[in-house]
């Protein structure tokens, strides 16, 4: 069974969102980290039911409450990022991993599950040169400490480097809809200017409002 997994941190001041602070306090920075995770696990699981997929959470920390018990959790192993990519990919399998807060994304989930059940790997590029999905075909995720091993990950060039690290191993990639992502105050307050609607929309007008 393909996997459709979230990976998430605790949303906890002074933890999560830190480049948000200042303008935004830590308690400020963890409510909104608080709304990502929450929409994107409300965008995710109905796509996961539709596709026979199991939605997961590739968690670091103590899992809050709120989380629907459809989800299974799986701790997140590693030093870095792309360690705990590796880590999760091999304990899973198949399917898709996504960041927390691009849940206005949905709609690429759904094809980078079905490249992933194709022999496909799938990618979809973060406006900041990052990625915010990765899928791997059952192929790539065998071999998932290839697919990471010294991809510097939290550069301007991460996106592209991981693709060449895909296709360097002579994996098929399908690329999807490149997006922003939210990592600087600014990111946060492109969102509080959209037209967007949502938990992380709402979290993120509050925030401005606050400090502006």
């Amino acid at each position: 069974m393909l996997h459709a997994t979230i990976i998430a941190k605790e949303p906890l001041p002074g933890k999560v969102k830190t480049r948000l602070c200042p303008p935004l306090s830590p308690h400020q920075a963890a409510t909104v980290a608080s709304a990502a995770l929450l929409e994107t696990i409300e965008v995710v699981l109905p796509i996961a039911r539709r596709l026979g997929a199991r939605p997961t959470l590739l968690f670091d920390g103590t899992p809050p409450s709120w989380i629907p018990t459809e989800f299974t959790i799986v701790p997140q192993h590693g030093d870095g990022l792309g360690e705990r990519l590796a880590q999760g990919f091999r304990e899973l399998g198949p399917g898709v991993i996504i960041g927390m807060e691009t849940p206005h994304c949905a709609a690429g989930i759904e094809p980078a599950l079905r490249a992933a059940g194709d022999d496909l790997d799938a990618v979809a590029l973060a406006t900041d040169g990052g990625y915010w999905l990765i899928g791997l075909s059952a192929a790539s995720a065998r071999i998932a400490p290839e697919v990471f091993d010294g991809v510097p990950m939290s550069t301007s060039s991460t996106g592209l480097q991981q693709l060449r690290r895909l296709h360097a191993l002579g994996r098929p990639v399908r690329l999807l809809e490149v997006a922003r992502d939210l990592d600087t105050f600014d990111d946060l307050v492109s969102i509080a200017r959209s037209t967007r609607v949502g938990r992380l929309a709402e979290a993120a007008r509050l925030a401005v409002d606050a400090v502006q």
